[in-house]
Formats: C-alpha cells, structure tokens, sequence
C-alpha cells in the first residue's frame, strides 16, 4: 500500500454556493455543495489519480509543503491536506 498526501486548495464559488477544489500539485481539480462534499470528492479524486498513475507506471509532481501552498493563497481560500492509501488491487484489472 501506498499513502499519498497533498495540500488542495477549497475556494469558495460565490454564485452557486459551492466550492471548487484544485490540487495545485497535480493540476486536478473536482468541486462540492458543501465543504464536507467537497472533502470527499477530492478524496475519491486524489484517489483515482493515483490509482492510474500507479497502474500505468506514470511519473508525476511531489507535494509542495503545505505552509508555502498556504502562503500563496487568498483569505477566502482554504488550505488542507487531503490524504489517499492505494493499494495493488485497486488498479488491477
């Protein structure tokens, strides 16, 4: 099992009472109704991501510390690390 964590940036979408998601590191984005939705979704997100690179054998970007993400945002903007486990069975077909 491989564990993975990222810092994703939660923002705030005024005009539909959502908030979009963006992994800033990996270029992934996904979005929710609700802060929790929104969580879960970059969750399952981050997951599949993983899942197909680890099946494909792909090379892809580290994690940028969690402080200098959080540096780099707005005050409306919320920074929180989001974490995955991948396992050999998730991507085996």
């Amino acid at each position: 099992m491989k564990s993975y964590t990222y810092p994703a940036i939660f923002i705030k979408d005024q005009e539909n009472d959502g908030y979009q998601v963006l992994f800033p590191d990996l270029e992934v984005t996904t979005k929710g109704e609700f802060i929790e939705e929104a969580f879960l979704y970059a969750k399952a997100t981050l997951k599949a991501y993983f899942v197909y690179i680890e099946k494909y054998d792909l090379d892809f970007n580290m994690p940028t510390e969690y402080e200098i993400v959080k540096s780099a945002c707005g005050q409306d903007e919320i920074v929180m690390l989001v974490d995955v486990d991948v396992n050999e069975n998730d991507y085996e077909e």
